[in-house]
């Protein structure tokens, strides 16, 4: 399944037509801000898919049947651009379980690049609800990737990737890659540059959150 909130119109347009604008992604904590709204949206309707129960809660004039989601969620995120909007899940998320992978483009001097996970910090992951994040899905390698060192920890009984900025390419690169995982983004890119930047994309989501970083 792969849901694009961009199909229908909402507040999440706002939101993400600010990150993308190159005069107000200068503001580094607007544009965390908003990465962290998008997450919160695209939870809310990643919330629409989880299994629930019926449980009674008491209040001060009687007993109110609510349906409370029932299955263990843990929260990934690759670091370091995905962490405001991990935050944005996790404002809705609570009460999840929380995984970090710390994965990165090593590049070379002929311009390719290669995927490097240097750390990962995971929980058990058997017949829980495993939601990766990532602010942006370019070729889909270093998504999977971190999912398939995510499955040494145990194996997710589903498996949602949240994005805020997509590529085709790295949407069909993980439905090849990961048929079952559920795709959940604000935005659906068409291109990829030489460099695999998203066009029209928004940038560098790390550099625009944290400041430049040193290439190696």
């Amino acid at each position: 399944m792969v849901v694009n909130l961009s199909d229908k119109d909402s507040i999440a347009n706002r939101f993400l037509a600010e990150i993308r604008d190159a005069n107000i992604q200068k503001d580094r904590m607007r544009f965390r801000r908003n990465l962290e709204r998008i997450g919160e949206v695209l939870a809310y309707e990643l919330s629409k898919k989880l299994q629930y129960e019926t449980e009674e809660i008491e209040t001060p004039l009687g007993v109110a049947k609510v349906k409370l989601p029932c299955q263990r969620l843990v929260l990934a995120t690759i670091l370091r651009a995905g962490i405001p909007f991990h935050q944005g899940l996790l404002n809705y998320f609570d009460q999840a379980e929380n995984a970090f992978v710390s994965a990165y483009r090593k590049h070379h001097k002929d311009g390719t690049f290669e995927i490097n996970l240097e750390y990962i910090s995971c929980p058990d992951l058997s017949d829980a609800v495993l939601i990766i994040a990532d602010p942006m899905l370019a070729t889909g390698a270093s998504m999977d990737i971190a999912i398939r060192e995510l499955k040494n920890f145990g194996e997710p009984a589903q498996i949602h990737i949240v994005t805020a900025v997509a590529s085709r390419q790295g949407v069909d690169h993980i439905r090849r890659s990961h048929p079952k995982a559920h795709i959940w983004m604000a935005a659906l890119d068409e291109e990829l540059t030489a460099k695999s930047y998203i066009v029209p994309g928004l940038g560098d989501a790390g550099d625009l959150s944290y400041g430049a970083k040193i290439q190696d």
